[in-house]
């Protein structure tokens, strides 16, 4: 058994829907598929429920409306007539749990509305794969990720209930697909134990085919993208990259880390746990080698691995009375991070402040200075950036870093990390 997953790229538009053919048909065996959300069906959806948290009911539903238009047109350039009706029935039961979703957002419940909004994108969308390949003549069963992966109630990035997963997906999943059927389920989504949706984290998508392939005990996991493989950085933020024909885990993990947008922070976990190896492969030309990350690769020589993390917050935490910020104050203040659920991309700390350079979520960033200014004096950079280089030259930093103000720095052996603006 093998896991393929496509990303929102792969099916933004249905032609793209249908060159994806060509690969399904090329496997022999059932395939678990693990689809995210149309193109830019996940932006519209957050836009949604930040209109539903304001207050603005109305815009709200009417953008709902635009995007459920948008779907039933993609789902008509795609199956025949009575496919078509089919679709559209299917897709106006769950368009409606979209304005059940938009009627009850909260703004005090951010996290929670988002979560029972934005995940439905990717309902939609394998609604709408899982007819079309009915209609080729690919046997396929769709199934709900969230009747699956059990997660806690950390709402927008939820952890999830091992066991209880497992057991789920053997079941449910495991079973078909040894009945002959290609499975095609949700990436990015889950539930709690009440039944509220969760999501496991922007990206979330190839985080959840790796767990459901270790799982499973599958053969591999191959994530198509547009590019032709795993990069050395962001084509669409740097315009000279370099393909990686073969990386190991502990590499991409530490990439992921960083905030390296290829690959979920959580998905080589399970995979390296299993040992299963991930390919990074190109949809628009199957054909290409891409790359295979595992567990050894042998002579291994890297380009610069770079991550550039735009939109972050530095924050100062500095003590009132002029106390040390040492194994107290620091216990203190990583639980305050930890119970407001903000992670720190870089900390640092000197004799009586602490730095961490954090996401800029406002909503976050507001709770999370409300809660410090209890104890400490803070001081709030916004609007900077986070550069990570693995592997590092002179050249490549004093290039990426030219012309910008450097607000910390810090530096071992294989890695830099620059705040700058």
């Amino acid at each position: 058994m093998r896991v393929f997953k496509f990303g929102g790229a792969s099916i933004a538009t249905a032609g793209r829907m249908v060159d994806l053919l060509p690969i399904i048909k090329e496997e022999t065996e059932p395939l678990l598929l693990v689809i995210s959300a149309l193109g830019k069906t996940t932006n519209a959806l957050e836009q949604i429920v930040k209109l539903s948290c304001e207050g603005n009911k109305q815009e709200a539903l009417a953008t709902a409306k635009k995007l459920e238009n948008q779907h039933l047109a993609y789902a008509h350039a795609l199956l025949d007539k009575a496919g078509y009706h089919k679709a559209a029935e299917t897709l106006a039961i769950y368009f409606k749990e979209l304005e059940t979703g938009i009627e009850k957002a909260d703004k005090q419940r951010y996290d929670y509305s988002y979560d029972q909004i934005v995940g439905l994108g990717e309902i939609f969308s394998t609604r709408i794969f899982s007819f079309y390949l009915h209609q080729v003549g690919i046997d396929n069963e769709w199934v709900d990720a969230r009747t699956v992966i059990r997660t806690d109630n950390t709402y927008r990035d939820a952890t999830v209930d091992v066991a209880y997963t497992k057991q789920q997906a053997q079941a449910i999943i495991g079973r078909r697909m040894k009945q002959g059927k290609t499975i095609i389920t949700q990436g990015f989504i889950g539930s709690t134990a009440d039944g509220s949706a969760v999501t496991l984290g922007r990206e979330g998508s190839d985080y959840t085919a790796a767990i459901l392939a270790a799982m499973l005990k599958c053969e591999s996991v191959t994530i198509w993208k547009d590019v032709e493989g795993l990069l050395n950085a962001d084509p669409k933020m740097f315009a000279k990259t370099e393909k990686i024909e073969a990386i190991t885990y502990n590499e991409v993990i530490e990439m992921a880390f960083y905030g390296a947008q290829i690959i979920h922070p959580k998905t080589i976990k399970p995979l390296q746990n299993s040992n299963i190896p991930l390919y990074v492969k190109c949809f628009v030309d199957p054909s290409l080698k891409g790359t295979v990350i595992k567990a050894e690769v042998k002579d291994a020589h890297y380009p610069p691995l770079i991550v550039l993390k735009h939109n972050q917050v530095l924050v100062q935490v500095t003590s009132r009375d002029f106390s040390f910020i040492t194994e107290d104050n620091l216990s203190s203040l990583y639980a305050i991070f930890h119970d407001l659920k903000v992670k720190i991309n870089l900390i640092q700390n000197a004799a009586i402040s602490f730095i961490a350079c954090i996401d800029n979520r406002p909503e976050k960033v507001q709770e999370l200075a409300s809660e410090l200014n209890k104890n400490y004096k803070v001081l709030l950079n916004d609007n900077v950036s986070l550069l990570t280089v693995r592997h590092f030259t002179p050249e490549v930093v004093n290039e990426l870093t030219a012309g910008k103000q450097i607000l910390l720095k810090q530096e071992t052996r294989k890695t830099l990390q620059v705040v700058m603006k």
